[in-house]
């Protein structure tokens, strides 16, 4: 795998399931991210309970973010989390915010801006979603989201929409 200029690089991971047992489901991507070859978990946050962003006809969502260290290019740690994404059942059928078992997001990437056609970073909804905000807020309160400002901000000025930390 290339290796990212042999920077260690500080990325933030979005997790989130809602099928086939969702907490199960989280659990074991945080343990396959874990096991990446270069990649280090550095925080995790709390699960958190959720309701479904677009259709409304699925079960809602558990959502947890995950902070690791990596010298893995972006595009390479993409395709790993898709790899974990397959392993664990995940089926690409092009519906949007569809039912799935697990959504593994690169949310961010050191400072970096990624815009390339598999990858968008910082996240293209990253600024709006509390079930992303609060999380990261959780185990990341000081970072500034390139382009979208201070995450303490964004957390402020979001609202909870049904969202609730789960014990």
């Amino acid at each position: 795998m290339k290796e990212s200029a042999c920077l260690l690089h500080t990325i933030y991971i979005g997790l989130g399931s809602n099928l086939e047992n969702p907490v199960s489901q989280i659990n074991a991507a945080r343990i396959a991210i874990g096991l990446i070859d270069g990649v280090t978990e550095v925080a995790f946050s709390s699960l958190y309970h959720s309701l479904p962003m677009g259709p409304q006809d699925q079960p809602d969502y558990v959502n947890a973010v995950i902070g690791v260290e990596t010298r893995l290019a972006p595009i390479d740690l993409l395709h790993q989390l898709q790899a974990i994404e397959a392993a664990q059942g995940r089926v690409r059928k092009g519906e949007r915010w569809g039912a799935r078992t697990v959504d593994l997001d690169v949310l961010l990437y050191g400072d970096q801006d990624i815009d390339i056609p598999d990858l968008r970073v910082p996240h293209i909804g990253i600024a709006e979603r509390s079930f992303v905000l609060y999380p990261l807020f959780e185990i990341a309160p000081q970072l500034v989201i390139p382009g979208k400002g201070i995450l303490a901000d964004l957390v402020a000025n979001c609202p909870l929409d049904g969202l609730k930390r789960m014990a």
